[in-house]
């Protein structure tokens, strides 16, 4: 993998990290009342997002498990779509997707 595709991997890892101490000791109710927290998982994702949609087709080759279109997707929909945001799926994302997806990148990275 090329040092640019590790670096935004990194990245990655940074921001998913975030989004899970955010949401740390938080309840799904939290976000209709703490309109940070929503931005702060929001611009999280986005990030992760973002930096996905930066690693080269060789790199993403390099972990074929990561669900790719997914992580930009979403990216996407945050940014694109943030007028219609639905902030079950938010949490979900953050809560379900994030952890293994987190672990799996950081465990790549320590490889």
């Amino acid at each position: 993998m090329n040092d640019d595709d590790r670096w935004r991997l990194g990245h990655m890892a940074d921001y998913l990290r975030s989004a899970m101490n955010f949401v740390r000791d938080r309840q799904r109710d939290d976000l209709d009342n703490d309109k940070m927290l929503v931005l702060a998982l929001m611009r999280a994702i986005e990030v992760v997002g973002e930096a996905a949609s930066k690693v080269s087709a060789e790199g993403r080759a390099e972990l074929p498990d990561l669900p790719w279109p997914e992580v930009i997707g979403m990216r996407n929909r945050l940014v694109h779509a943030y007028f219609s945001l639905d902030l079950d799926i938010l949490w979900d994302t953050v809560i379900a997707a994030v952890p293994p997806l987190a672990e799996r990148i950081s465990e790549f990275l320590n490889n």
